[in-house]
């Protein structure tokens, strides 16, 4: 064991946690065993529920007063951390052993300066004089790649961006040097630019104190570039473990082949590549059943083996490849995506949406004398959609893609421009004012379903309330038999009509929402963001329940996203949105082809990858304040290719690449063409 010790600075050895339950004792973490290596990186990944943030609470001891271990050991340095007393591991935490939370937000207390905050930490691990810390603290901030920081200590935690609060959260686990840092979900939510950052930082980090970290997530791509070894969870165990180029490359369990054939690879499209989602729902905290936990979901199943013994884990060849299965050497090919013959897209219909020259204009408070002033979310948007089209609103946090939606919902009004649908003009037109009919036609899907299904309400009953209000059923009996047949079209249990939206996951209650938005048989269906932070396997069923809900009923979709992968699978035209303004547009073959805007550019090399290899990084910086933005081109501030003088000053023309394709850049389409080849 001290050999051991000498290696690894962290060594899980058959962890058992349970929770105290009304319902007795349930099992969270079951016969985990890991190793971190001193200096390395190790991922934790799996679905949500699979006891990965559990493992990282046991580590800091923070189970709370039902959760507790109930056998196995966590060594630290050599000395087993639950043979600890709460004050020694008080001053083991935040000294040695540092944790990033997956919501920065409610990691930072909403009423203390951001300077504040960091210098508590250095009085509480690392006591200094006053300008000591201050030197201490502003070092730090610049280390996690903080600009303007002076600005950043006297602002509060909501004056921030959630790209710089987490850079935050990641300084403050830094100040006391700590030698482990457990990072749970540190992109998740996060904008793919941003979250690309954020892993290079995590990277630097490594280089330059030599922290060891334990990576958390469900991000398989992020997983790959900063993970030298991974462990796959599910149901609270280690089903494979090894190398993470073997396990990405050749995974053996089929929990593992599940994760990777969700997610949308590079090249593929609605059209030939169908995403492949998981069956079935995770057990959850259950007891346990004979046999494999990921039975009930395997399509490898082999009855009287599978569903009667439990698998110990195995090796698979050198390298500490681990699998727990009992079929692992049937499944030595490689995963290879499943291509269907290219089938010619269904027909678009005519234009049914034609947005032009849209801006919306908020005022802000009035501060004495002088013009009132204003924050521009959209300038002069245009773009158009036809009938059974998807088209994609793609951009970073703050680019005017949900306002744009919002406006064309009716949730808000435009300052100018305008929204035709079918002849009318509903620009000026909020949701009240519009007609019963034009209310039903266009329904929305929010990016939170939790926050927007009333949780005092059966999920029967929401659906119902929408037939009800267009007029689609009158009689009690017709809006039961349609709000079941709708349950069964996004494939959701008939029982679950009885429940309440807490009493779901959030992949069903995202399911709740699509079918009440299409419940009202609408002609335009807005999705803002409805796979964001969800698990690749329920994205993948969310996007197909999307699709396939989509060509029956032949309905336009508005598509909402921050994330290209997603946006290359789905969309048919998509409109790059920067700061309010449109950079690109075009067909999705158009966009991810040469020539690139900068901008495309720039978020198309922030993509995760499984692809083992550093990427280029061709943006820096944060999305500029709408409140100044940019006199010329509004993303003059972080394009590498700017031509000085001209990008600052002048705002860029329009350039037609072909009729449905243009870029909005000063430089030459020739020059556009080299400013990345992405494949």
């Amino acid at each position: 064991m001290e050999a051991m010790a000498s290696t690894h600075l962290l060594t899980l050895d058959g962890l058992h946690v349970t929770y105290h339950t009304p319902a007795g004792e349930v099992t969270a973490v079951h016969d985990v065993s890991l190793s971190l290596p001193r200096g390395a990186c190790v991922g934790l990944v799996g679905e949500s529920g699979c006891g990965k943030t559990t493992v990282a609470l046991a580590i800091m001891r923070y189970l709370g007063q039902h959760g507790r271990v109930r056998r196995g050991h966590i060594r630290f340095q050599g000395q087993d951390l639950l043979q600890l007393s709460p004050r020694q591991m008080r001053q083991l935490r935040g000294a040695q052993i540092a944790m990033v939370y997956q919501e920065p937000g409610a990691a930072l207390n909403p009423s203390l300066t951001i300077g504040t905050q960091l210098r508590e930490v250095l009085r509480a691990h690392q006591p200094r004089t006053r300008d000591e810390a201050a030197r201490r603290v502003a070092q730090m901030l610049r280390d996690v790649r903080l600009v303007d920081v002076d600005r950043i200590l006297a602002a509060y935690p909501h004056q921030l961006s959630g790209g710089q609060q987490q850079r935050i959260v990641i300084a403050m686990a830094l100040l006391g040097q700590p030698s482990l840092l457990l990072l749970d979900e540190p992109t998740t939510a996060l904008d793919t630019t941003i979250a690309a950052g954020i892993t290079s930082l995590i990277q630097e980090i490594r280089r330059r104190f030599g922290t060891s970290m334990l990576y958390i997530s469900h991000d398989l791509g992020r997983v790959m570039e900063v993970c030298e070894r991974v462990y796959v969870m599910y149901a609270g165990r280690v089903v494979e473990s090894g190398p993470t180029r073997l396990v990405f490359g050749s995974p053996r369990h089929p929990y593992t082949r599940g994760l990777l054939q969700a997610l949308p690879h590079p090249g593929a499209h609605k059209h030939t590549q169908p995403l492949r989602a998981m069956p079935g729902q995770p057990p959850g905290l259950t007891p346990q059943l004979p046999g494999c936990a990921f039975a009930a979901r395997c399509e490898a199943l082999q009855a009287g083996t599978c569903d009667v013994i439990e698998p110990l884990l195995q090796p698979v060849g050198a390298d500490g490849h681990l699998v727990r299965c009992h079929r692992w050497a049937d499944l030595a090919r490689p995963v290879t995506p499943v291509v269907t013959p290219a089938s010619p897209p269904p027909a678009s219909g005519g234009i049914v949406l034609q947005v032009s020259a849209l801006r919306k204009d908020y005022p802000l408070p009035h501060q004495g004398g002088g013009r009132r002033r204003v924050v521009s979310a959209n300038v002069a948007v245009s773009f158009m959609a036809q009938q059974g089209d998807i088209v994609a609103l793609v951009g970073e946090s703050g680019a005017g893609k949900s306002t744009v939606a919002r406006i064309v919902a009716g949730l808000e009004t435009a300052t100018a421009g305008t929204v035709l649908w079918q002849g009318e003009n509903l620009a000026q037109h909020p949701v009240t004012q519009r007609t019963l009919a034009q209310r039903r036609a266009i329904q929305m899907i929010f990016q939170h379903a939790h926050e927007t299904l009333n949780p005092s309400w059966t999920v029967g009953a929401q659906i119902a309330r929408v037939y009800t209000r267009y007029g689609l059923a009158r009689d009690a009996q017709t809006r039961q038999r349609l709000v079941l047949e709708i349950l069964d079209r996004v494939q959701l249990q008939r029982t679950l009509a009885q429940s309440y939206p807490y009493q779901l996951s959030g992949g069903q209650q995202q399911r709740v929402a699509i079918a009440r938005a299409f419940a009202a048989q609408p002609a335009l269906v807005i999705a803002d963001e409805p796979v964001a932070a969800l698990d690749v396997s329920v994205q993948a069923a969310v996007l197909a329940l999307l699709l396939d809900m989509q060509r029956v009923h032949g309905t336009t979709l508005l598509f909402i996203s921050h994330d290209l992968g997603v946006v290359r699978y789905l969309a048919d035209t998509v409109v790059v949105l920067y700061l309010g303004q449109v950079m690109e547009r075009g067909t999705v073959h158009e966009v991810f082809a040469p020539p690139y805007h900068p901008y495309t550019a720039a978020l198309l090399t922030a993509l995760p990858t499984l692809a083992p290899q550093p990427r280029p990084t061709l943006w820096d910086g944060e999305v500029p304040s709408a409140l100044e933005p940019p006199r010329g081109c509004p993303f003059v501030t972080r394009c590498p290719h700017k031509l000085p003088g001209l990008c600052e000053t002048t705002r860029p023309p329009s350039q037609a690449v072909t009729a449905s394709h243009m870029i909005a850049c000063h430089l030459p389409l020739a020059q556009c063409r080299a400013v990345f080849p992405a494949s």
